[in-house]
């Protein structure tokens, strides 16, 4: 493989990599979980801890302005990462889930009715079906669900059938269990097409290629920081300035207010009226420093690199266990990222992963918050490896060799 990175240098940025389990290099493949974090995004969390930590929007002194600016400076960074039209369409929430609840309770049940109707996919995370599976038991609101090809695409031959009578597609821009990649912007097409609109999670989209919500002509795109980089408790949603400003707030409190009374209260502006409470202001601005780390790399050289190795990877466990271990997605590497699942007949994924720990590689096991998709795929669970910047060959051949020892071992 040509190394479109230099995963060398790069992988010298992160400093849990000086770190060994078992006496023996930690091998993390399990990006698509959460994402290892670059000391330029521990450094501003750090810096901005001990510099101006101060509540945000609140205070006219010196350091709380200087954390007000912080933090929506890294409002600024996420709005020119996803090509939004203004800073106004970037909602800060805690995480993907969280982006999606919003607009499941403030945009579907300001505009969602008995009968009404949303299409989702059966490779979609719990978190892009259960809050539709709480709304349609509030609301007898009826889903609907794209079902899968044998390569594991969305078969979209049913999809005009699907989308008749729809208010809203929710849709993931990459699975998360078979890295299938969607193309996002002929299923927003066709949504629109049918009069409902579009919800993307891109959850797995926004740290391993550029995404330009534009460019999608997207509603609704949830995104979270600790796969690309960042900090947990940050994420958020883009929305189309319009869809912000006509809906009701999520959560009441302080911040999200212009004024209250003893009979009622109005709202903030736009995307304020969401932020109720004192905001992960610390965590913006390690977001702001991943964007940056993300930006230096270059996205298109992120998904690049990417791909090779994800080829690397498929062509060694397809030659060294041929027949043996099932693996689940595209194999087309331009089709996929690299989130791979696979697994060997009769042994439990969760002894699989176990196994490799004992080599200090790291991967995920279990039905990755996908349960509906194992159902389809007919399995309980499936070990997950999961392929980011910093990873390389050797990561590759140090999950395939543990494998190894971990077939022969359960093979006694």
């Amino acid at each position: 493989m040509s190394e479109v990175l230099d995963v060398g240098r790069i992988k010298a940025d992160f400093p849990i990599f000086q770190r060994e389990v078992n006496g023996k290099p930690i091998v993390y493949l399990d990006s698509a979980a959460s994402a290892q974090k670059p000391r330029a995004v521990l450094d501003a969390m750090e810096w901005h801890h001990r510099n101006h930590y101060a509540n945000v929007h609140r205070g006219v002194y010196t350091i709380a302005e200087e954390s007000t600016a912080a933090y929506e400076h890294g409002r600024a960074k996420i709005a020119r990462l996803l090509n939004a039209h203004s800073t106004n369409e970037i909602v800060f929430t805690k995480n993907v889930t969280e982006a999606i609840n919003l607009v499941a309770y403030a945009w579907a049940r300001a505009n969602l009715r008995a009968g009404d109707v949303i299409v989702i996919t059966e490779m979609e995370h719990h978190a892009n079906i259960v809050p539709w599976h709480i709304l349609a038991a509030e609301r007898d609101v009826e889903l609907r669900w794209i079902p899968l090809t044998p390569d594991y695409q969305l078969d979209l031959s049913g999809l005009d059938r699907l989308l008749d009578g729809a208010k809203l597609l929710s849709v993931t821009a990459m699975s998360n269990v078979l890295g299938t990649r969607n193309d996002i912007r002929p299923l927003a097409d066709a949504a629109h097409a049918a009069g409902a609109l579009i919800l993307v999670d891109a959850a797995q989209g926004v740290p391993h290629f550029p995404v330009d919500v534009r460019a999608w002509d997207a509603d609704f795109v949830g995104w979270t920081g600790h796969k690309m980089l960042g900090p947990t408790g940050i994420g958020g949603l883009w929305a189309r300035a319009e869809l912000l400003e006509a809906m009701p707030p999520f959560l009441g409190g302080g911040e999200m207010i212009n004024d209250v009374r003893v009979d009622g209260f109005s709202p903030n502006e736009i995307p304020w009226k969401f932020e109720a409470g004192t905001m992960p202001f610390v965590e913006a601005s390690g977001l702001a420093a991943a964007v940056d780390y993300l930006n230096g790399l270059g996205l298109d050289a992120v998904r690049a690199h990417e791909k090779a190795l994800t080829e690397y990877a498929l062509r060694a466990l397809e030659e060294r266990f041929e027949g043996r271990l099932s693996i689940y997605g595209p194999r087309d590497v331009e089709a996929r990222g690299g989130a791979i699942s696979f697994l060997f007949e009769g042994i439990h994924a969760h002894d699989i992963s176990q196994v490799l720990d004992e080599d200090a590689v790291c991967v995920r096991a279990g039905h990755h918050c996908a349960k509906p998709l194992m159902r389809v795929l007919g399995v309980p669970a499936t070990t997950r490896a999961s392929l980011y910047i910093y990873n390389d060959e050797s990561d590759i051949d140090a999950l395939v060799d543990s494998l190894a020892t971990a077939e022969k071992f359960f093979a006694r």
